[in-house]
């Protein structure tokens, strides 16, 4: 059995910047109410990308590293009614956290306010549960930064190359 060690944390603890770094990919497809309106879905999607440059709550600008959109367009059939898509990355857990807010955090000085109004006006669009919303995280290191030029791979700082 495991221990979920998030609920020993503090939520600045969950939300610090540095908290589990890595790149935190946050997959979010929508499947909306069907009298959904096409321009509630226009208006959806405008206001999740409007999300890339929600300011972090420390000041230190946005924290969202990148934000991408679309529509459902497979060919393959599968995609289970969902019809809108998004993939934020985040550089930590902590970042990734702050956008998630409640439940997870409870300290609003912690939370997203733009991210936490948008849940609000988009739940009574989505479609009722269980399918009106999917949402799949996943980790993976940061690359290694590449070598600088005229340097290989292996090579020590200020030691001639052989």
């Amino acid at each position: 059995m495991t221990t979920d060690t998030r609920l020993a944390l503090t939520d600045a603890e969950l939300t610090a910047r540095d908290h589990v770094p890595g790149l935190v990919h946050h997959v979010v497809l929508f499947r909306l109410r069907d009298d959904a309106t096409p321009a509630d879905r226009d208006e959806v999607e405008r206001r999740f990308r409007a999300l890339a440059d929600s300011p972090h709550p420390d000041g230190s600008g946005p924290y969202i590293r990148s934000l991408h959109a679309g529509r459902q367009s497979s060919p393959e059939g599968v995609g289970r009614g969902f019809e809108l898509g998004f993939v934020l990355t985040f550089s930590s857990e902590g970042d990734r956290n702050l956008y998630l807010g409640e439940p997870l955090i409870a300290d609003p000085a912690r939370i997203d306010a733009q991210h936490a109004a948008f849940k609000d006006f988009v739940g009574p669009l989505l479609a009722p549960d269980p399918h009106g919303v999917l949402v799949f995280d996943f980790t993976e290191p940061e690359p290694e930064p590449e070598p600088a030029p005229g340097t290989s791979a292996g090579a020590t700082a200020g030691a001639p190359e052989t």
